[in-house]
């Protein structure tokens, strides 16, 4: 039997998920990859090969009641089906936030489950869902190990300065501090620098995470020196429904002359604010591009946005002293065409020069010396996942053998 692992990332109605082969000594290789969505409605499923091509596919009524456990557990059902003399050895989880305690990945115990439900409150949009599979897998699969990756691990090398909000002492005891997020995905995108260019590697980069969720991670020498978002997932550029970074007294202003509740006051910035919230449209940079020149409202939250990324940029050259490069990746970043060359077009201060047949080609270089360079690199979070769980379990059976 050949061992693969099951990397899971759960959202509120959805589970995305991939298969890795393990070959001995080399990169874990994807198998199969696929998605639930529409989990407590009409629920649907498709999986495909690692070329993209559809290998099956399944949808439930609304009447089913069809939710991550069940989602799960036909997943086990389909690989016992189609594993093709494949066993699952362990499942690897993307978590959000992995607070002060986890700065690598780790084998899930009960003590990790209750650390981590503890930080609920600091990601409420995506730590609970994160979790939810995590526990399923415990009661319906007892003996199969999992592995914990988090997107705010790769941050932990920032400075003590850079986490630092100028609050009451107290508070930096209490857990309030800048962590950051997306960090699997700058994980990868600093894992494969070497490979476009190995000058970028060592050198002095922004990364721009864009798509529903966005941020910019600041890179010298590969790791992480400031990134955009701190102490929870609101923090720093407008994105699909998210406020990004806002004077706190509109908070209670929102509390004492609104008269909203917490609760309505939380929804309001996580859920209907951002591109949603300033164009009064939609969410989704693709609709919005078909209506901004008829929509004025549409146009502002793209200006917005646009704007916004690139004075976070020109804060992030400042924590980096300069920049030698640029790389747009996730969805927005690795697809949009307009949106990077806005974005470039108001960088020609930091010696940008944009190449825009190359960007209308998708790059992956779409800015050339002699000044700075600019990028298109696709993501990888699950892969980072899947690298980390095998280290994990490597590192398990090394103290095992010793």
């Amino acid at each position: 039997m050949i061992p693969v692992l099951i990397v899971l990332n759960a959202g509120s109605s959805s589970l995305k998920f991939q298969v890795f082969d393990m070959p001995d000594g080399a990169e874990p290789e994807l198998v199969w990859k696929g998605l639930y969505e529409g989990l407590g409605g009409s629920a649907h499923f498709i999986v495909k090969d690692a070329s993209g091509a559809p290998l099956d596919e399944m949808t439930w009524s609304s009447g089913d009641p069809i939710g991550h456990e069940e989602a799960l557990m036909h997943l086990v059902s389909w690989l016992s089906r189609f594993r093709e003399e494949r066993r699952p050895i362990a499942i690897g989880h993307r978590v959000v936030h992995g607070g002060d305690a986890f700065s690598k990945p780790v084998l899930v115990d009960d003590g990790v489950i209750q650390r981590l439900e503890a930080l609920v409150p600091l990601a409420p949009l995506h730590q609970p869902h994160n979790l939810e599979p995590i526990r399923i897998v415990r009661r319906r699969l007892p003996g199969m190990p999992q592995v914990a990756c988090f997107d705010t691990a790769f941050h932990q090398t920032q400075s003590d300065i850079a986490t630092l909000f100028a609050l009451p002492s107290g508070m930096r005891e209490r857990g309030v501090r800048r962590y950051g997020f997306h960090g699997l995905s700058y994980d990868y995108i600093s894992s494969v620098l070497k490979d476009y260019d190995p000058r970028l590697a060592a050198g002095r980069v922004v990364v721009a995470h864009l798509g529903n969720g966005a941020s910019l991670c600041a890179l010298n020498g590969g790791t992480s020196v400031a990134t955009t978002m701190g102490f929870s997932a609101l923090d720093g550029l407008p994105m699909g429904t998210r406020c990004g970074a806002i004077d706190a007294g509109i908070v209670f202003y929102m509390l004492r002359e609104m008269k909203l509740s917490p609760e309505d006051a939380e929804r309001m910035l996580y859920t209907k604010s951002g591109l949603l919230g300033v164009s009064g449209i939609s969410n989704d940079m693709r609709i919005l591009r078909s209506k901004a020149k008829g929509d004025v409202n549409a146009k502002r939250a793209i200006d917005l946005f646009v704007y916004r990324i690139g004075r976070e940029i020109g804060s992030l050259v400042a924590a980096l002293g300069g920049i030698d490069g640029l790389v747009f990746t996730a969805g927005i970043g690795e697809n949009d065409v307009a949106t990077r060359a806005e974005v470039m077009t108001g960088l020609p201060w930091a010696g940008f020069n944009l190449h825009e047949a190359a960007n209308s080609a998708g790059g992956p270089q779409i800015a050339f010396g002699p000044g700075p360079t600019a990028w298109v690199i696709p993501t990888n979070e699950e892969l980072v996942i899947a690298r980390q769980t095998r280290s994990v379990l490597d590192a398990g059976q090394a103290r095992l053998a010793s």
